[in-house]
């Protein structure tokens, strides 16, 4: 018990605003999307895709709330990067078990972020900020159309058009983004590390 209270102590009760509880709920909905899509269904995956748009609404959310009322949190900055990427590779790595997505272009996906989250881990400890690419931003948007239009593939929608070929085609361009920002990261690191003579 003491160790919980001196955990809220050092996190702080103003970590607790509307910010980080949508990203709480955020973490909290990719359970309920995975139990959904597991085992899809025609019923089952136009849950999953509610579930997990709401989850992406969150996400534009919690960091424009946070931004225009000044409510911008270390436990925020920690939680929120988390949670994008706990939600978008548990659907990639779904949509890859049920033949949706392709392997090598989930490997070359979930590889980007486990490159750029060590690098911004790495760049923390050295009191680095990198700042966050536009083009970054480009590619999660686009990550988050090409997965709802691969879950849908299993759903009525399917009749609108071929949900397949607009989700893959969308996500291999969400790749491109993907490495062009993490090219970004990596050079933003770089002229820091050079800066600073590390």
């Amino acid at each position: 018990m003491n160790r919980v209270v001196e955990v809220w102590r050092d996190i702080g009760a103003e970590s607790l605003n509307l910010p980080n509880l949508l990203t709480l709920a955020r973490i909290l909905l990719i359970p309920v999307f995975i139990i959904l899509f597991v085992n899809p269904t025609p019923d089952q995956s136009l849950a999953a895709a509610i579930v997990f748009t709401v989850a992406a609404v969150t996400d534009m959310l919690d960091g424009y709330i946070a931004r225009r009322t000044g409510q911008v949190t270390t436990l925020g900055k920690l939680l929120d990067p988390v949670a994008d990427k706990l939600l978008v590779l548990s659907a990639l790595i779904l949509l890859m078990n049920v033949d949706r997505v392709s392997a090598v272009v989930a490997l070359l996906i979930i590889g980007r972020e486990v490159a750029v989250t060590g690098i911004r881990a790495i760049a923390a400890g050295e009191g680095m900020i990198i700042p966050a690419e536009t083009t970054g931003k480009y590619k999660m948007t686009l990550q988050v159309v090409a997965i709802i239009l691969l879950i849908l593939e299993g759903t009525g929608f399917a009749e609108l058009g071929n949900m397949h070929l607009a989700g893959t085609a969308t996500l291999y361009l969400s790749l491109v983004f993907g490495y062009v920002s993490g090219s970004q990261y990596v050079w933003s690191f770089w002229k820091q590390v050079v800066a600073k003579g590390l």
